[in-house]
């Protein structure tokens, strides 16, 4: 078993230990609190609900045009001096990735945040392969640092507090122990500033791959992933194959939406749009740009109607953000590399149901992550959904997800069969409904997992219809 399945069915226990750790629920409470609030005030002016509908229009659109939009993208990134590639699996997606190192001599990669190159487990594969991999985003860079995984697709820190990151900082790379914030990020820019002059090749995500012209948008506040995409003489650009849409007009609804469900910002500090390598009279940027589009099962997504809604997502967290699972366990209690709603319904198709199959139920079903999804994926019934094909042991019904039935339990089926004849047979009704109002005393007072954090339920001295027919009897 890999590391990323055992960690994913250890779940449970891992929820539990996290929300008996007051210091991780602080953290969570006080940084979701300060982004719901901050994205409310971001849209406050806006019509939030007819910029929802462009932006999941413009997703649809571009979806249900994917496979097209895909070669029309790489016909203009070759037009314009961009290499393709296309990975079928996160490993041969790692495989380009270094062999392009290998060609250049490259022995250092700087990093600009990319969560598909969590997904594929680059930094650990370079590592093997003897290169060096470092990440330049601040909350990337720390967690590195701290030997740890994302805890937030879009603030991989955020389950740190200050006093934490001076602690580790002072442990891992000498920097005073301090409470101040500017202190902490410029002694970590100064650490970075010189790799960033020594790396071999720079290697970030792609927020959205325009189709129309070629073009690669990358959006980023700390100015490290331009330095990333300009400065190493070879640039890398890693991305799901989902993220292309079809015109460049279709950018600014998308980074209205992406910024102020991210972080609450009207607009990030850096939007870099890289269409090509440097030319022969510029100044400045790599020599070669490559970009790796990866599958990862996102085609298997694709061929699902219903499921292929999944893949609208633009990674703004703010699913996570008002969860109020995620935002009382963390997002390492996963164990995935994408946590919360959205990877709940991503992470069976690429890990499978068999593995990931407890984290479709572990929600509420609320519906607060469809209510803030910026492009309107209707994310509860997906989960219902995923519970459905979990459970599903007929072999007549295609799968769809790999572990398909992998959950299906026969005394759970034997009790629903039960249920079933119960309540469509009107005696069996009848004569159940009877025997459990006089017997209701013998009611347990533990029902397993459901009366941990709940009653046990008591059944009436007297079913409805007994109720109606005296009501019936006395108006008489």
């Amino acid at each position: 078993m890999s590391t990323a399945t055992d960690a994913v069915k250890h779940f449970t226990p891992r929820a539990r230990a996290a929300l008996d750790n007051p210091a991780v629920r602080g953290n969570f409470r006080k940084a979701m609190d300060g982004l719901m609030s901050k994205r409310q005030d971001a849209f406050a002016d806006w019509d939030l609900e007819e910029l929802r509908e462009l932006g999941a229009a413009v997703r649809l659109r571009a979806l249900s045009r994917l496979p097209e939009l895909l070669e029309q993208l790489e016909r203009n990134l070759q037009a314009n001096g961009i290499q393709v590639h296309w990975a079928q699996t996160g490993e041969q997606a790692c495989e380009i990735v270094r062999d392009i190192c290998v060609a250049r001599n490259a022995r250092t990669v700087i990093k600009g945040k990319s969560m598909v190159s969590e997904e594929m487990e680059l930094n650990a594969f370079l590592a093997r392969s003897g290169i060096e991999a470092l990440e330049s985003d601040l909350g990337e860079y720390i967690i590195q640092l701290a030997d740890e995984a994302p805890s937030h697709i879009i603030m991989p820190a955020i389950h740190k507090n200050t006093t934490e990151i001076s602690e580790l900082m002072h442990e891992k790379t000498g920097t005073e122990r301090s409470s101040d914030v500017d202190y902490l990020t410029a002694s970590a820019r100064a650490q970075l500033r010189e790799k960033f002059m020594q790396a071999d090749v720079g290697v970030s995500g792609v927020n959205f791959a325009v189709a129309e012209t070629g073009t690669l948008c990358l959006v980023e506040n700390e100015g490290n992933g331009r330095l990333t995409t300009t400065v190493p003489g070879c640039h890398i650009a890693v991305t799901g194959i989902e993220k292309v849409v079809e015109h460049l007009a279709d950018i600014a609804p998308l980074l209205a939406l992406l910024t102020r469900s991210a972080t609450g910002q009207h607009i990030t500090t850096y939007v870099n749009m890289i269409s090509g390598p440097r030319k022969t009279d510029e100044k400045d940027g790599p020599e070669e740009v490559h970009l790796v589009l990866v599958d990862a099962g996102r085609s298997a997504i694709y061929q699902d109607r219903e499921l292929l809604d999944t893949l609208r997502c633009i990674r703004c967290g703010a699913c996570m953000n008002h969860c109020p699972v995620y935002t009382r366990i963390g997002g390492h209690a996963y164990g995935t590399t994408y946590p919360g709603p959205i990877g709940k319904i991503l992470m069976p198709h690429m890990l499978g149901l068999d593995n990931t199959g407890s984290l479709a139920t572990a929600s509420t079903l609320c519906g607060a992550c469809a209510e803030v999804c910026p492009v309107k994926i209707p994310i509860p019934q997906l989960l219902q959904r995923l519970r459905s094909e979990a459970m599903d042991g007929d072999p007549q019904r295609p799968a769809t997800v790999a572990g398909h039935g992998s959950k299906r339990r026969w005394l759970e089926m034997l009790l629903w069969r039960g249920w079933t004849v119960f309540n469509s047979r009107p005696w069996a009704y009848r004569l159940g409904t009877a025997l459990i109002t006089r017997c209701r005393r013998l009611m347990p007072s533990r029902l397993g997992a459901w009366t941990r954090y709940r009653s046990a339920p008591r059944p009436a001295a007297q079913s409805l219809q007994q109720q109606l027919r005296q009501r019936q009897c006395k108006e008489s």
